[in-house]
């Protein structure tokens, strides 16, 4: 689906990721367990400069934003692996929240809050074995991980 126009915060140059969520939310298939919008559009929240992505916790909708993780965003050559590796990480990430997952302690995590890129870069790029088993248990699925 497009970016929703209504999504512009023109003073920002930014797309509200909220707004994307809500226009999101109108577009789901009644079989859909979750749907992870991805946009090349920066994102951000009214309370902080820019987000990576955002998700409903428990819900159903969640969207990332692959600008930031591009190297060339940053002012530097392009990096294809590591923007690979940081698109997948953030996908997880806010995935994680709409199966519940609330930020992590652990570093190792992929739910570990990332405020910056380099703290994209620094996290670990699965789920630990606690928020595993958590979503494991939110999903309806009981097991090891």
């Amino acid at each position: 689906m497009p970016v929703p126009p209504a999504s512009l915060e023109a003073g920002r140059n930014q797309h509200s990721s909220t707004k994307i969520l809500k226009e999101m939310l109108r577009e789901v298939p009644p079989d859909a367990l979750k749907i992870l919008g991805v946009t090349d559009r920066d994102l951000c929240i009214p309370i902080l400069t820019y987000v990576f992505g955002e998700a409903q916790l428990g819900g159903t909708v969640g969207v990332v934003s692959l600008a930031r993780l591009r190297q060339e965003f940053h002012g530097l050559a392009p990096n294809r692996p590591l923007f690979l590796e940081r698109a997948r990480k953030e996908s997880l990430h806010e995935l994680g929240h709409t199966f519940g997952l609330i930020h992590c302690k652990s570093r190792e995590c992929v739910m570990y809050l990332s405020n910056t890129v380099g703290d994209v870069d620094a996290k670990g790029r699965n789920f630990c074995r606690y928020c595993h088993t958590m979503m494991a248990y939110n999903a309806g699925k009981r097991g090891e991980p």
